[in-house]
Formats: structure tokens, C-alpha cells, sequence
């Protein structure tokens, strides 16, 4: 890809990115990642690649105002719309069109190309390790999901299905403990697995953080009410 071409499509992707949590430096994440993936691979068409990754995310505004919709869905038409108006051919459009499409964490839609199954995997690096933890805590803030919460014994709700999830311990049951499985390539894998005990040593000791204060306070509290109620 001529650096001119990647420049332009830089700037149209620079003017989408309007969420703290996919924002520019998470595209050059994955970008990143993405080559480096694609060194370990063979027969990968990088200008798709190129354009797959730097506007994988380009619909993120459209969803945010609406969650009915789906950010790949739009991302892969608004894609192929910018790249056929800059020249790109049909064919070429439409695969980077499809790899977007096929990038989020769904099974309804899975990716088949190399390319598509490289920026799958690239983006799902950047919610592996430490940085994955931030980024979940940092985008369940934004929409504004509570950190956990609890039953009715106190106890802290971590299952949750794909319709339901309202805190980072659903998110992480989810989907951040099982993105090692839904990996593709073997690159991806390695890395994911490099990033996995810092993840898991950090749900684990906020999990029992968060659980021994509440089962302990609860009986506490409940203690002390007792012993009041009795003095009367």
C-alpha cells in the first residue's frame, strides 16, 4: 500500500474514533499486532489487511448511539463505501468489508479468510493480559456498568449470557477467560498465553477481595444488629 493511501485512510479513520475504549491507540494496537501475526502466516493480502485493521472499528459512534446495531455490521459497509470512493475494486472492498464483519467476539459470523482471521485474533489480543483488564474496566465505566454485583446471599453474580452482562465479572466469564479458545492463529495464541496469568492472578485476587468484604461484613453487620435488638 502506497503511504499516501494508507495517510488518507488514516485521517478517515482518525475522524470516527469518538470512544475512550476503542480509540486510535487501540487501532494501532491492533494493527500492530495484526503484522505481527501476519508474519507467521502465509499468503496474506496486507493492503486488505492494512485497511481491515485501520477501520475495523469505524462504526463504534453508530452503535454507541444505538446498541440495537452492530459496530461490524456498519464498520464493514461504511469500509467498503470509503474504499470503492477511493479507487479500491470491488472485490478487493468487499474483502476487507467481510473481515470487519467478521471481527467481533460472535459465533454467528465467523471469519474465514486469513486476513479476517488475523484481525480477529489481533483485536481479541487487546482484552488479554493487563491491558485487557484496563480496557474492560475502563469501557464498563463508560457505560456505566457496575464494577460487580451481588445475589441475594451476598455472593458475587459472575455467569452471564451473550444478552446479559452487567459487570466485569460477567464480562470476564463471558468472554475475556475464554478468548485463548477462540483464537485462530498460532502467533495469536502464543501471545495471548503470555498475557493470561496476569489477567487470571488479577480476577482472582479482586474476586476474593471483593467477596471476603462483603461475606464478612454482611455477618458482621448482622452480629451487631442482633445484639442490639437484643438489649432491648
Amino acid at each position: 500500500m502506497e503511504k499516501t493511501a494508507f495517510e488518507a485512510m488514516e485521517r478517515y479513520m482518525l475522524a470516527q474514533m469518538k470512544d475512550s475504549a476503542h480509540d486510535k491507540y487501540h487501532i494501532y494496537r491492533v494493527l500492530y499486532a495484526a503484522l505481527d501475526i501476519a508474519e507467521t502466516e502465509a499468503d496474506v493480502d496486507m493492503d486488505v489487511l492494512l485497511a481491515a485493521c485501520l477501520l475495523h472499528d469505524v462504526g463504534r459512534e453508530a452503535q454507541a448511539k444505538d446498541l440495537a446495531l452492530c459496530h461490524a455490521q456498519i464498520g464493514g459497509d461504511m469500509a467498503y463505501s470509503y474504499l470503492r470512493q477511493t479507487g479500491w475494486p470491488p472485490d478487493k472492498a468487499l474483502h476487507v468489508k467481510n473481515c470487519i464483519r467478521a471481527h467481533r467476539y460472535r459465533r454467528n459470523n465467523e471469519p474465514e479468510s486469513i486476513e479476517a482471521k488475523i484481525l480477529f485474533d489481533a483485536d481479541k489480543l487487546d482484552v488479554t493480559g493487563a491491558l485487557g483488564v484496563a480496557r474492560a474496566l475502563q469501557y464498563g465505566g463508560q457505560i456505566s456498568e457496575p464494577l460487580y454485583i451481588l445475589d441475594a446471599k451476598n455472593e458475587l453474580v459472575v455467569e452471564a449470557s451473550d444478552a446479559e452482562r452487567t459487570s466485569f465479572f460477567q464480562e470476564y466469564s463471558y468472554k475475556l477467560g475464554h478468548v485463548l479458545d477462540r483464537l485462530y492463529t498460532k502467533r495469536a495464541k502464543e501471545i495471548s498465553r503470555i498475557r493470561e496469568k496476569a489477567m487470571t492472578d488479577f480476577y482472582r485476587h479482586l474476586f476474593s477481595e471483593i467477596q471476603g468484604l462483603h461475606k464478612n461484613g454482611a455477618e458482621r453487620l448482622g452480629a451487631l444488629l442482633t445484639k442490639e435488638l437484643s438489649m432491648e
